[in-house]
């Protein structure tokens, strides 16, 4: 029964994480948080975990019976997130401040979040949809679908899930806790550089997302695609 629970727990990170891909996401992550100070910057970091946990728990085991409530399939939620994920994307790549953002740094104060801002930063546009997207809300309800119906095996397995999402979002809080310090180690040229790349292949996640949701969606409909 134990290796069991640990397999279901390690299945969640091993299935999330190269979609999640923060240490992708992490010089996003910080150029998106600005100049925060560094205890700022871990407590964004720990909030931004937490939403994922929670969202990522709460995909897997009420995901699906919200979009059966609203009478939303999964191709929609992936051709409506697939438009959202594209669409940050391009503003990032097309964001042609975050070169004075970061010649400001080190001349400008720190900025002073108020609770609020934390709670409303932390979650748009950072936790979602750049850390959990539609592609990962979809693989999340997936995972959960098939949960069981008698009440010891659906403990486990409410347990086994809570673990492995607690262990992606320690994987996402350690990527982007330690953001700036990556960034300072890929030095200016080399942060511009990941940072055009991560928006690029954000924008074509989103485009993928957005492709395989109409793929879907036409063939609940019927169509043949050849």
């Amino acid at each position: 029964m134990l290796i069991v629970f640990l397999k279901a727990a390690i299945l969640v990170p091993i299935t999330l994480l190269p979609i999640l891909n923060p240490f992708g996401n992490a010089p996003v992550f910080a150029s998106l948080s600005g100049n925060i100070g560094r205890d700022a910057e871990a407590r964004l970091a720990r909030q931004v975990a937490l939403n994922c946990f929670f969202m990522l728990l709460a995909a897997m085991f009420i995901g699906s019976h919200v979009l059966m409530f609203f009478g939303i399939s999964l191709p929609i939620v992936r051709i409506g997130g697939g438009i959202l994920v594209a669409v940050t994307g391009w503003r990032l790549l097309n964001d042609k401040g975050q070169d004075d953002i970061r010649t400001q740094v080190a001349t400008t104060q720190a900025e002073a979040w108020s609770d609020e801002e934390f709670k409303v930063r932390s979650f748009y546009p950072i936790s979602f949809p750049l850390t959990v997207g539609p592609g990962s809300i979809a693989a999340s309800i997936t995972l959960g679908a098939n949960a069981p119906t008698r009440f010891p095996d659906l403990m486990i397995s409410i347990g086994s899930a809570a673990l492995g999402a607690a262990l992606t979002a320690l994987v996402i809080f350690l990527c982007y806790r330690y953001a700036n310090r990556m960034v300072g180690l890929l030095g200016r040229l080399g942060t511009m550089v990941v940072l055009r790349l991560s928006a690029f292949i954000l924008l074509c996640i989103g485009i993928e997302i957005f492709w395989h949701g109409l793929l879907g969606l036409l063939s609940e409909a019927g169509v043949a695609i050849g």
